[in-house]
């Protein structure tokens, strides 16, 4: 076969067979096929992916590599390189322009462990080749910069257009912005509702993110004026709720839940994540404890219809990671490592869909 058999129009029509698993339309109707090259013998494009932590990547891959040796030949060599432009339905406005998707991280209750999951959710996106940052919302209790072993850093003030930015914190790639970068780490933010919910604007309006693929809001726990404050100052992509299978964990959850579906409100909860949802002993990978319960994350996400997107296990190694100032994802264990970069996936694959299938968001107009 010649380079003269083969040509674009003809890759095209071969890749058109090939279906984007979650959108259920063809690559190149999608606009996903880009840069086709033909050789003697030799096919080569690329696939833009839209994220790149897609979980699918390699099955897409292959379909792809069968459909042209289905369609155009089987001898023919084919060479694909996979590329990523993370997908965004958020209206360019004044508060962050670079940013393409907000996700809310939020909890029903405290201690179920969402800062951690925020933190290593953000960093397992981030190892996949995602530009990420996070918005400690939690004004009172803030962990981010714990968690990242950033509590000594301070931002520091770039004049842009007539107007003073804070640069976030940057940290193993991950930007930053929290109330404990501003306040001495020993010190009580001891503030009423309408203060905490103007630093929160702050955050967004008078700090310079650049360009993100996913901004990523640790939201203190319940339902309370941050919530609503940051439904209403930018558009929220989705939201994920964290839980642990605990019964009591849940009744809260559901709250929480219930908030963003509120008619209202209306921000897609992109899934659940069910934090510690067993006891792994680092000597024992293969043993599952269920020591807070079983199975409390699914049934929570078959009742309200969204998909359960992590199981996180309670691992040592992750409680110490955190400690030390780093998320536990960045270590060798592979039970955690697993964990997360599932997770992650799931969620980029969430938000994919989402950006696909529903309207563009905007911010929230509440009546008071």
């Amino acid at each position: 076969m010649g380079e003269f058999t083969i040509n674009k129009d003809k890759v095209l029509q071969a890749l058109s067979t090939v279906e984007e698993p979650d959108l259920k339309k063809d690559l190149v109707t999608l606009g996903m096929i880009q840069d086709i090259e033909i050789g003697v013998n030799q096919v080569r494009f690329t696939v833009v992916l839209t994220t790149p932590a897609c979980p699918l990547k390699e099955l897409i891959r292959k379909n792809c590599e069968n459909a042209i040796h289905e369609h155009l030949s089987p001898e023919v060599e084919v060479i694909i390189k996979l590329t990523a432009n993370v997908t965004t339905t958020r209206h360019t406005g004044p508060l962050i322009p670079g940013v393409k998707n907000v996700i809310a991280v939020s909890s029903g209750k405290g201690g179920v462990g969402k800062s951690t999951v925020t933190a290593n959710l953000a960093m397992a996106l981030h190892r996949s080749g995602a530009k990420v940052g996070i918005i400690d919302a939690d004004i009172s209790g803030p962990s981010i910069p714990v968690m990242f072993g950033a509590e000594d850093m301070q931002p520091t003030i770039t004049p842009k257009d007539g107007k003073n930015y804070i640069n976030p914190i940057r940290q193993y790639g991950i930007k930053m912005m929290s109330i404990g970068f501003l306040t001495p780490p020993d010190s009580a933010v001891v503030w009423r509702g309408p203060m905490a919910s103007q630093a929160l604007r702050q955050f967004f309006g008078d700090t310079d993110w650049g360009d993100l693929d996913y901004l990523l809001i640790d939201l203190p726990p319940g339902t309370s004026d941050i919530h609503l404050t940051l439904v209403q100052t930018v558009p929220v992509t989705g939201a994920v709720v964290v839980t642990t299978p605990q019964k009591v964990a849940l009744a809260d959850a559901i709250k929480g839940l219930s908030m963003f579906k509120q008619p209202q409100i209306n921000v897609p909860v992109l899934g659940i994540i069910e934090n510690m949802a067993w006891f792994t002993p680092e000597e024992l990978p293969d043993h599952q404890y269920h020591i807070f319960g079983k199975g409390g994350g699914q049934a929570l996400a078959d009742k309200f219809e969204v998909p359960l997107i992590g199981q996180i296990p309670l691992v040592q190694s992750i409680r110490e990671a955190g400690d030390e100032g780093r998320p536990a994802v960045m270590d060798t264990n592979p039970i955690v490592n697993d964990a997360f970069m599932e997770a992650a996936e799931a969620l980029a694959q969430q938000i994919a869909i989402r950006n696909a299938s529903r309207e563009k968001t905007k911010a929230v107009e509440i009546q008071v």
